[in-house]
């Protein structure tokens, strides 16, 4: 395969959006454009990640959509629908038509506009990715797959709700300094899990798991441009490259897997990417990780070979996983704190990454980054993508 880089990286800021849904792709994709200088470099393609629109926003043929609203025609045009792992998916659709030599320039995006709907009809939108005869028709959600999965990986190894707690602390205090972040809050332990200021300030959403173990309900949108080694080449400037990808899928209804608490897919697409990219998890020095909730963070390090099985609470208590830290996970944030508007988050995960390694995120920099890694969770496990990035020094 040939090599693929990205060249420029832009992104909406995350929460309540009152522009159109094509607004906000298109800011986005500017945004990108404009970060990557790509000059009289024609863009070839366009890739839309995109869960809801149909459903929430009456659009479809989004990439189509885009092509026309950025004048880029006569580019290609693809949409991609893979649940919560959609953005990522993209990617890979757009690092596919490099690879293979289909195309020298892609901009893919991804965009959600959730927030027209209400948060019955939201829940219920996202659950339909859930099996339609063994789950959803007895009312399963995503948070209570979360809440069920979140007491047996507890009970199992040892995590307690304080280690839930230091996660949604670590990750508020990462998206205060993200002028993206949907949510600029910071959170304390007492706030959380003190009596009786918790009851109103944190309750309960599917036990074990409270309000600030889940993420927010968010609109926007996030953008790369990803180009050929000829076109990084003639651009110049810093080079991030995508090393590697991998992909795997589970059951879909969580119930038949042999240890729920497995995450199976997770593993299985971690070892591809990282097999591909020529390099190991204890290589990488900054990571973004699915965290829809806090329980994720811990048991999505583990799968992806940062941690031991059941030591990923231990090395978020030693500190390791905070900006400072050995391996900082989620310095934009993460779901938890900077969104999670469906369509975008893969996507968005890898924008983030792309600035860290070109050494653009000021307050929220993790220090002289080369290597990095996203973890982009569809389903409740059903369908994983990871990414690893790496910054190549000329």
């Amino acid at each position: 395969m040939k090599p693929v880089y990205i060249a420029g990286a832009g992104m909406t800021r995350f929460g309540r959006s009152e522009w159109p849904l094509m607004q906000l792709a298109s800011v986005a994709s500017l945004a990108a454009l404009k970060h990557a200088k790509l000059g009289d470099i024609p863009v070839d393609g366009v890739v839309v990640a995109n869960m809801g629109a149909a459903r929430m926003n009456r659009q479809t043929a989004l990439g189509s959509a885009l092509v026309d609203q950025l004048a880029l025609y006569p580019a290609t045009a693809e949409s991609v629908e893979n649940g919560p792992a959609s953005g990522a998916s993209a990617v890979k659709v757009g690092f596919q038509a490099i690879a293979s030599g289909m195309a020298d320039v892609v901009l893919v995006t991804g965009v959600e506009r959730m927030r027209v709907v209400n948060g019955l009809e939201g829940t219920d939108f996202v659950a339909s990715l859930s099996h339609p005869v063994a789950e959803y028709i007895y009312g399963v959600t995503l948070p209570s797959l979360a809440g069920m999965f979140a007491r047996m990986f507890m009970d199992r190894f040892g995590v307690e709700r304080k280690h839930l707690a230091m996660v949604a602390i670590k990750n508020h205090a990462n998206a205060a300094k993200n002028p993206y972040a949907h949510i600029q809050q910071t959170v304390t332990m007492e706030g959380i899990l003190t009596l009786p200021e918790a009851v109103v300030n944190n309750p309960p959403i599917a036990t074990p798991l409270h309000m600030f173990d889940c993420c927010p309900v968010s609109d926007g949108a996030a953008s790369l441009v990803l180009v050929s080694e000829a076109v990084a080449a003639k651009l110049g400037g810093p080079k991030v490259r995508i090393a590697g990808m991998g992909q795997a899928t589970d059951t879909h209804a969580v119930h038949e897997r042999e240890d729920p608490t497995d995450l199976k897919s997770v593993r299985l697409a971690a070892a591809m990417a990282f097999d591909r990219a020529g390099l190991t998890p204890q290589d990488v020095d900054v990571a973004e990780l699915h965290d829809a909730f806090t329980i994720l963070e811990i048991a999505e390090s583990e799968a992806s070979g940062f941690f031991p099985q059941g030591e990923g609470h231990k090395a978020l208590e030693r500190g390791e996983t905070q900006l400072d830290g050995t391996l900082p996970i989620n310095p934009s944030g993460g779901l938890k704190a900077k969104g999670h508007p469906v369509g975008a988050t893969g996507v968005a995960q890898l924008v983030e990454l792309t600035w860290q390694l070109r050494g653009e995120c000021d307050a929220r920099q993790v220090k002289d980054a080369k290597v990095a890694y996203a973890l982009n969770f569809g389903g409740f496990g059903n369908n994983v993508v990871a990414s690893v990035l790496q910054r190549e020094v000329s």
